[in-house]
């Protein structure tokens, strides 16, 4: 099969990779890519917002799948573009992927059906929302409605933090994205990712995984969009992922379906596990970044063979195979991050981390200038490593950190805590 990826961060590396060790695949082209897809994959200088462009290279270079890594292509309807020209896509509809670009639509999609959540309201007037703030108090959670690059949420622990996070949203801070927001309570206990591949009628469940939020070690510091990650997550048992699937998962597909939206692609199913069972706190319709560096290294089964299933309706019946063991990744970011970025600085010694046994590196936000790889974004470079334990899983990817040498990048030392707590 020759396929076409869609994107340019860590997430679409660690795609690339897994995807290049199909028998299936006959060739890979990537969209933009980066250096590190680059390894795996043809780069096409393709603007993915002009459908028609990328529906004219699907025909040029008889494309059989696309996959659609980031979220803003698959809410701007490339995936329906794409499939009425008769392109198999690994991705939702407009229509479904507003389980990420609303949450408004989710919130009330949740209540009409039943489906465990924090309690909310929807706002998009900032008066009467300043208001329902007062009423409420704090701690309180504020988010923008529509896509904000996983920033558009603000958890406030004071009444001045969240009317700061509601004026800033209605003052255009998240652009449209902030014209309407929802409010809802803060839900109190441990996160989990889960994430399920649809066909458009059934759910297969993929795995589990934690990411890492916070910019600093000890959980300090503001919101990014993931400082690291470590899969399966501890807290999420058999007994978990079976509510969720009944509870949340089952019910969301049910209402899509009926609305004329069937889902098909991934789901990202970002939970809240409280004292009173798993609640949801988001959905995504795609891989989460950072969590797919450290899922799919797990995965024994054949992506490509799995996300073609997906997308023609055929998923299989036998649950996935996954690796025992824990895979863990570290993010290393530019100084600045998560505000402005350092960029341009060279980074060296990624062959020497690549070198350590049971150490991957991805490429999230580099460039090059002639022979030199360069930071180009605010997440910049991933470093995964496979551990029968999550400690030893760590204790590897910080192998692999080190031997990168780049005086201008960060990262967190504690990737993987809550886990290595469980262990000990």
């Amino acid at each position: 099969m020759n396929v076409l990826l869609i994107g340019s961060g860590g997430r679409e590396h660690a795609i690339a990779r897994a995807l290049s060790k199909s028998a299936l695949l006959t060739r890979l082209y990537a969209a933009p890519g980066n250096p590190g897809v680059a390894e795996t994959a043809e780069l096409a200088p393709l603007d993915v917002s002009d459908h028609a462009a990328v529906a004219a290279f699907c025909a040029e270079r008889r494309i059989e799948l696309v996959v659609v890594g980031p979220e803003q292509p698959l809410v701007e309807g490339l995936a329906d573009f794409l499939r009425a020209k008769g392109v198999a896509v690994f991705g939702p509809s407009k229509a479904a992927a507003q389980l990420e670009g609303s949450k408004g639509f989710v919130k009330d999609l949740c209540r009409a059906n039943a489906i465990p959540t924090a309690d909310y309201q929807r706002f998009d007037d900032e008066a009467k929302a300043l208001a329902y703030l007062r009423a409420k108090g704090a701690p309180i959670v504020v988010k923008a409605d529509g896509l904000a690059a996983g920033k558009g949420v603000v958890v406030a622990e004071t009444l001045e933090e969240a009317e700061e996070a509601v004026a800033a949203m209605f003052s255009g801070a998240f652009g449209k994205s902030g014209a309407e927001v929802v409010i809802e309570e803060k839900l109190e206990g441990e996160e989990a990712s889960f994430f399920v591949i649809c066909d458009g009628e059934r759910a297969l469940a993929f795995t589990s995984a934690q990411d890492h939020k916070r910019v600093g070690d000890g959980d300090t510091g503001p919101n990014t969009g993931g400082m690291g990650a470590y899969s399966p997550a501890p807290a999420f048992t058999p007994q978990i992922e079976a509510r969720v699937m009944r509870e949340i998962v089952t019910p969301t597909l049910r209402a899509m379906r009926e609305m004329g939206a069937p889902f098909q692609g991934v789901l990202f199913v970002g939970l809240m596990l409280t004292k009173d069972g798993p609640k949801l706190i988001e959905f995504n319709v795609r891989f989460g970044d950072p969590e797919t560096q450290a899922m799919l290294p797990r995965l024994e089964d054949d992506l490509l063979a799995l996300m073609r299933a997906a997308a023609t309706g055929a998923l299989p019946e036998k649950p996935l195979r996954f690796s025992p063991q824990t895979a863990l990744t570290v993010v290393l970011a530019a100084k600045g991050y998560p505000g402005t970025p350092l960029t341009g600085s060279a980074i060296n010694g990624l062959a020497r981390a690549g070198e350590i046994d049971g150490v991957f590196v991805t490429h999230a936000g580099t460039r090059r200038e002639g022979d030199a790889l360069v930071a180009a974004g605010g997440r910049v470079l991933n470093v995964t490593a496979l551990g029968d334990t999550a400690q030893a899983a760590q204790t590897l990817a910080y192998r692999g950190v080190d031997a990168i040498d780049w005086a201008e990048g960060f990262c967190r030392r504690d990737i993987g805590w809550r886990a290595i707590t469980r262990e000990t």
